[in-house]
């Protein structure tokens, strides 16, 4: 039975961090040499903590399904990253970054974690800077910000719309230094596929070498994951196809409680889906809601016109209608839920009628095009090579798409999980955004969880190991462990149906997005759960991977993510289906104020559901850590 300790300083909120790291336990620089960390996933929170710990002098062993840890996900992230650096003094600090992302996640966050974001957020900064990464600046030289959704100032520090492609170049510059001095060893085109447990202390893994086809054994003192989210459980998506969840699932399974599963954010500003086959969808950055304005029609009769032909009493901008404070920039899941109701009315433009016009037109005439084209050239570009259509002649169409998981595996104010020497850093955990994510925040804390958080936390629980010499991948535990896993690569090879690994992904996609994605009910809910189980079973028995398993198969690894997709999605429907509110992401239709706004029920849900697993085709058992609002008092949100 899962005993959760979040592990919380004691003392004022301000102060938690700055006694947590005169008090933590240290390792010492000659032990150091002597412990082994495995990191698994080196993406912004994966490369940068395996920098951090090869500078530090720990022996480490990074592992990534790409052909170079350059490939990872974080890449793609456009618009910017956080910090309270207050340089457009306008009011900033780290108190009001703090207390935008509790409010921007509905009050379902842990205070401590996020005050600790907010504080390191400033030195993310720095860092970034001595690596080299090229921020955009000022006339005079300084470095510039913008503003993004649910926030009145601006912090958001940004390199055109390629900010995570240049973050993780510096992060990756950061490990290949370690990698040349012999303190990181790099294993590319390799996925983990469980974990090694001994004396209930996590002290290995199982990989697969995706290029041989070999199952390898690797040991360390304590296992790092640092693997993404799991919003590829709704087939479309804005992450990258070969994004999964298995990793966080097979540490679920044996014993990691996974939190909050069923918070996840619905984007609104991506290109919109259009065809039946399509196999991932593209994001459009929330920094384009800076000087784009969203509107539809006011007349659903005027939706097949081109927009030049609708006069500009007849569009309808709703998001400054709706909520004049913020007007475009809305929280995510507000601005979601906001195209998706006027798209209902039967306002929606293009050709399914699912999407919004987001319009630069504005724009272009007050601060002409030069200003507009350096500001989000690629991006703009990038919309046309996609659509056809030039964004600076006519309105881009946007629509909502799933793009984050705020819900991961649990974990404590030392980001490790329920099972000792477990950690889990980034997106894969749970612990900052609660129900919904503010944007430019996930660079923010994956770099403050690599660089600043987790090398300083983990010292706690490895000063207690510097005499426990590196496991044998020879003992009993590897040796259960890597048969468990042939077992079930083989048993999906066995199956030997018709059909494909992708017919099974697309159809679980549906059902999550039609019952699980912008909006829930309970009915919905259950209907979902028994579809999921159908799937599930008519997976195991009509799957079809070709090809074998002792070599180069996609497939086959394709279909191990998606069998443990099959999984998560019942757990994301259950942990939807118990959480009676609604609450940023997470909208269940039942649970609406009179005006169609989030209605949350602060008496019943202010806590964490952290779900332990209880064994295939058993419900899961909930765990509850109650969330105490010292600083912050929770209130409904407003943006009017």
């Amino acid at each position: 039975m899962i005993k959760l300790d979040a592990k919380i300083p004691e003392g004022p909120l301000a102060t938690k961090w700055t006694d947590y790291r005169s008090k933590v336990k240290l390792v010492s620089p000659n032990n150091k040499r002597k412990l082994e960390i495995i990191v698994v996933g080196t993406g912004l929170a994966g490369a940068s903590a395996a920098a951090t710990f090869g500078e530090l002098g720990y022996q480490v062993k990074t592992f990534c399904f790409q052909d170079s840890p350059r490939r990872a996900h974080s890449i793609a992230a456009q618009g910017g990253i956080n910090a309270a650096k207050n340089y457009q003094n306008d009011g900033d600090n780290v108190y009001r970054l703090f207390y935008d992302t509790i409010k921007g996640g509905d009050y379902r966050s842990r205070e401590a974690n996020v005050y600790r974001l907010a504080e390191v957020s400033v030195n993310i900064i720095d860092q970034s800077v001595a690596q080299g990464v090229p921020f955009a600046r000022e006339y005079g030289g300084l470095l510039d910000n913008r503003s993004f959704g649910g926030v009145q100032v601006k912090r958001t520090f940004y390199a055109r719309g390629q900010t995570g492609q240049q973050l993780l170049l510096g992060a990756y510059q950061a490990m290949e230094r370690q990698v040349a001095r012999g303190n990181v060893k790099e294993f590319t085109r390799h996925e983990m596929l469980d974990i090694v447990l001994i004396d209930g202390k996590a002290r290995g893994i199982i990989a697969r070498n995706l290029i041989t086809g070999e199952i390898e054994r690797h040991a360390a003192h304590a296992v790092v994951l640092a693997t993404g989210g799991y919003g590829n459980v709704f087939y479309l998506s804005t992450n990258a196809m070969g994004s999964n969840a298995t990793a966080i699932w097979k540490a679920h399974k044996r014993g990691a409680a996974f939190a909050n599963p069923c918070f996840t954010q619905i984007h609104p500003t991506c290109i919109p889906q259009m065809g039946e086959y399509q196999s991932k969808l593209t994001l459009m950055s929330e920094s384009l809601r800076n000087d784009g304005r969203v509107w539809v029609p006011k007349r659903a009769e005027d939706v097949k016109k081109k927009p030049a032909d609708i006069a500009e009493e007849d569009r309808d901008y709703y998001l400054e209608r709706m909520y004049p404070a913020f007007g475009n920039l809305v929280p995510r899941d507000v601005a979601a839920r906001a195209a998706k109701k006027v798209c209902d009315e039967g306002r929606g433009v293009g050709p399914t009628g699912r999407a919004v016009y987001l319009d630069f037109k504005d724009a272009i005439q007050r601060l002409g095009h030069h200003v507009i084209e350096e500001r989000y050239g690629n991006l703009f570009e990038m919309y046309e090579k996609i659509t056809g259509d030039n964004p600076y002649e006519t309105p881009m169409m946007i629509y909502p798409a799933v793009h984050y998981t705020m819900g991961g595996l649990w974990v404590d104010y030392e980001l490790m999980t329920s099972i000792p020497g477990l950690y889990a850093t980034g997106e894969c955990n749970f612990s900052d955004h609660g129900a919904n994510r503010l944007g430019a925040s996930a660079l923010m804390q994956g770099l403050a969880d690599g660089y600043f958080v987790i090398p300083m936390t983990i010292g706690n629980y490895l000063s207690n190991d510097i005499r426990t010499p590196l496991p044998e991948t020879s003992s009993a535990e590897f040796e259960q462990t890597e048969k468990e896993v042939k077992e079930r690569l083989e048993k999906l090879m066995s199956i030997n149906g018709k059909r494909s690994v992708d017919h099974f992904h697309r159809e679980l996609g549906k059902i999550m997005w039609e019952y699980c994605g912008m909006s829930r009910t309970a009915e919905g809910l259950q209907k979902a759960r028994g579809m999921v189980q159908e799937l599930r079973k008519e997976f195991w028995k009509d799957l079809r991977v070709p090809g074998k398993m002792d070599e180069l198969n996609s497939e086959l690894e394709k279909a191990g993510r998606v069998a443990d997709f099959m999984e998560l999605a019942e757990l994301m429907i259950i942990d939807a289906y118990n959480r009676n509110e609604s609450c940023g992401g997470h909208f269940r239709e039942e649970y609406k104020t009179p005006d169609g706004e989030a209605l949350r029920d602060d008496e019943n849900y202010a806590y964490v559901a952290a779900w332990e697993y209880a064994g295939m085709d058993k419900d899961p058992i909930l765990h509850k850590e109650e969330l105490n609002f010292e600083v912050v008092t929770p209130s409904t949100r407003s943006y009017k």
